[in-house]
């Protein structure tokens, strides 16, 4: 039997976790020995502000994988120094990253015998970066998947091994996209792992004219304009943790998420101003929003609402209490 291929696994939230769930779950056929997870620094979270473990942290501490947490691979620091020395001491293969949220300088991306391979949510070359979930939501894009990347300097410019497709359908959010593409990117690494040297042999470059930049979600984009049409609206909600403000004296500056919807088409006798509460009902809440292309106006049905502060709502739940009644408008 051939000797098994070193493996180090880069990665830090759940999105890499399942990843390496995957791989060690499929150590013994792929014949791979995972030397060491890199994983970032334990961060303070939650209202108590403890360190806590990242996932991959934690998966790997309970299978017994030695966990470095490198704060950075800089030769222009001392850490960085000590940090490359320690990769090059465990003589790695090969580099599995994914979602790991540190730069790897060029040193860093040659030490492994067969380089570093990137589990990347999206087609490349569309949507490089760092939030290419949200950003294929917000486009209005049909599908999405995963890409296996030899990594090399640049925003995942590197040749492309293996993809994988994942639709994306009207009703997907980040989350549930976020979920399937984790699977797949577990499925999809496992496939270049069982002949890698033949997949690398046939690695294709990315096109760069066809390249999209997937720029880090702002606060500011979470922010519902009314005024645009309810299918953008609706794509803006399922994308990211979309709000709104009421413009009524008892609610004032409140922050008010929208969690579920969908656009229906609106009776044009009764044309509303967008961000009008056109009905609240037990089955859905009614919202005007501004006229699409062709001048026609929808409205959005929504069905789960969150104030500041508490729990999520349903339709009816909201219909029972008053927190919001028909006529009032969000900002």
């Amino acid at each position: 039997m051939n000797k098994p291929l070193k493996v180090i696994f880069a990665g830090t939230p759940e999105f890499a976790k399942v990843a390496l769930q995957a791989l060690i779950e499929q150590k013994n056929e792929l014949n791979i020995d995972i030397v060491a997870v890199y994983t970032q620094p334990d961060r303070k979270a939650g209202r108590g502000q403890k360190l806590t473990a990242s996932p991959v942290k934690e998966l790997a501490i309970a299978h017994n994988i030695p966990v470095e947490q490198p704060e950075s691979f800089s030769l222009k620091s001392e850490n960085g120094h000590v940090s490359r020395g320690t990769l090059a001491n465990y003589q790695p293969d090969v580099m599995i990253v994914a979602a790991y949220g540190l730069i790897l300088p060029l040193g860093v991306l040659n030490t492994p015998t067969f380089g570093c391979l990137n589990i990347h949510g999206s087609l490349l070359p569309r949507w490089r970066g760092a939030a290419p979930i949200q950003r294929a939501i917000l486009a209005g894009d049909d599908k999405t998947g995963i890409t296996i990347m030899q990594m090399a300097q640049g925003l995942d410019t590197g040749d492309m091994l293996y993809k994988v497709e994942c639709a994306i359908t009207d009703t997907d959010t980040t989350q549930t996209i976020h979920d399937k593409l984790a699977d797949l990117g577990g499925q999809a690494i496992i496939t270049v792992l069982k002949d890698l040297q033949n997949y690398q042999a046939k690695a294709k470059k990315q096109d760069d004219d066809l390249a999209n930049y997937a720029e880090k979600i702002t606060t500011g984009e979470g922010e519902i304009n009314w005024q645009n049409d309810a299918f953008n609206i609706q794509r803006q909600i399922r994308a990211l943790n979309a709000f709104s403000y009421l413009s009524v004296e008892k609610n004032p500056n409140e922050r008010i998420k929208i969690l579920e919807c969908k656009p229906i088409k609106a009776d044009q006798t009764t044309v509303k101003t967008a961000g009008t509460v056109v009905s609240v009902g037990r089955n859905a809440i009614l919202v005007a929003c501004g006229k699409d292309k062709d001048g026609i106006q929808h409205l959005i049905n929504i069905t789960k609402m969150q104030w500041a502060g508490g729990k999520p709502l349903t339709a009816e739940q909201i219909a029972n209490g008053d927190k919001l009644n028909d006529g009032d408008v969000f900002q």
